[in-house]
């Protein structure tokens, strides 16, 4: 445990990101498994969005969100 006053706050700080970092991560994995599910225009567009701004507040490293990008438009183009 730590013992200085600012380094307690951060602990506290640090445990908040964790818990927003986890459930947005989360809520990415579920958009992403219903383009699985059913792969479609729109579908694809929510999940690029959806990436895309894991990307931006850091949730997952932007060569990931890239690379997640990319599979979604093969996948969308393998169906069309």
């Amino acid at each position: 445990m730590p013992n200085i006053k600012s380094a307690k706050k951060r602990v506290l700080v640090s445990a908040t990101k964790q818990a927003r970092n986890k459930a947005d991560k989360t809520a990415l994995k579920t958009i992403l498994k219903k383009v699985d599910a059913d792969t479609n225009a729109d579908n694809v567009k929510v999940a690029v969005k959806a990436v895309d701004k894991a990307a931006a507040k850091g949730i997952i490293h932007k060569n990931a969100a890239a690379r997640k990008k990319s599979q979604l438009a093969k996948k969308l183009n393998a169906v069309s």
